[in-house]
């Protein structure tokens, strides 16, 4: 395998489990305050941390004046090859990303609401279907190995979050089902402009777009009080830290030039780590039919990853 593509898989995976874990955090705070409220709290957070993240890397890490040097350190490329502040492009593609990254985040909110845990795991995770047929649309052509990988994702999946069998579909379904839609709209459009930006700049463009919509639709559909963010403080210090601030900037650089169809199929690993979390945490046992589903989805990873020219040795010149 490319150390590249373990690099990306890496980030991807713990971008995966953070999100994973955070699903728990997302079911309890809906138990206290609105989708909204609890987004705009989280989006907020995440920006805060963003800027501590942005603020030590400036401490650490000194630029020279070589462009060439300074663009490749800091993770700042364009696509003319130049480096520059590209604040214009920065300002896009925050709002463009994190317009679509609200509206994903507070539909799935609000649907967890209305339907279970699992259900919620699953549909979401239907990104790593839509993602490949989206590309199609768009001109990328994804091989057959991705096809595959995505077919043994989805029985992944559904060995996982189905164990009791598919249940009548209610609006909350419908809700995550358009949040899918948006977070594979969101997982392309990282991918246009991941390569051409620095990753934390532009996550902290994405969450502070996402944090000025869900404040907005926090005063308009809402009516907030701020007793009740108290008792969701925990969960809301936890997404906004660990699941916008840490997760969706390893997402970021995780994508760097990768293919979008395998990033969606590692990042949908979320469910997985979300059972494994409620063993390991909360001491739940997990069937041998999820068992199953979790090696089933690992196996899709490595399907879409792994490519003959990937584990067979290069012919030596001459």
């Amino acid at each position: 395998m490319r150390k590249k593509g373990i690099f990306n898989i890496t980030a991807l995976l713990l971008c995966a489990m953070i999100w994973g874990f955070a699903f728990s955090a997302q079911s309890v705070g809906a138990e206290y305050i609105g989708p909204w409220s609890f987004l705009a709290a989280r989006a907020w957070i995440g920006v805060i941390t963003l800027i501590v993240f942005i603020l030590i890397r400036r401490a650490v890490v000194k630029h020279t004046e070589d462009g060439r040097w300074a663009a490749e350190d800091a993770g700042m490329r364009y696509g003319d090859g130049k480096s520059g502040k590209g604040t214009g492009l920065l300002v896009i593609a925050g709002a463009s990303t994190g317009v679509l990254l609200c509206l994903a985040s507070v539909l799935q909110q609000a649907g967890i609401a209305y339907t279970s845990v699992a259900k919620s795991g699953f549909i979401t995770a239907m990104y790593v279907v839509i993602v490949p047929i989206l590309s199609l649309l768009l001109g990328k052509k994804s091989g057959l190995k991705i096809w595959i990988a995505v077919l043994l994702s989805l029985m992944g999946l559904y060995l996982l979050s189905f164990s009791g069998g598919i249940e009548g579909i209610n609006r909350g379904d419908l809700m995550t089902l358009g949040c899918a839609f948006l977070f594979a709209c969101q997982i392309i459009c990282i991918n246009h402009f991941a390569p051409r930006l620095d990753g934390l700049l532009l996550s902290f463009s994405e969450f502070f777009f996402e944090a000025l919509v869900a404040t907005a639709g926090m005063l308009i559909f809402e009516e907030p009080d701020l007793k009740a963010f108290i008792p969701a403080l925990g969960a809301i210090l936890y997404a906004g830290i660990m699941s916008n601030g840490v997760a969706y900037t390893l997402q970021v650089i995780g994508q760097r030039d990768f293919d979008p169809a395998i990033a969606s199929l590692c990042m949908c690993m979320e469910s997985v780590f979300s059972a494994l979390g409620g063993f390991l945490i909360l001491g739940q046992t997990m069937t041998l039919r999820e068992l199953i589903g979790c090696l089933l989805m690992f196996i899709a990873i490595l399907t879409a990853e792994l490519a003959p020219d990937a584990v067979l040795p290069e012919k030596e010149a001459g």
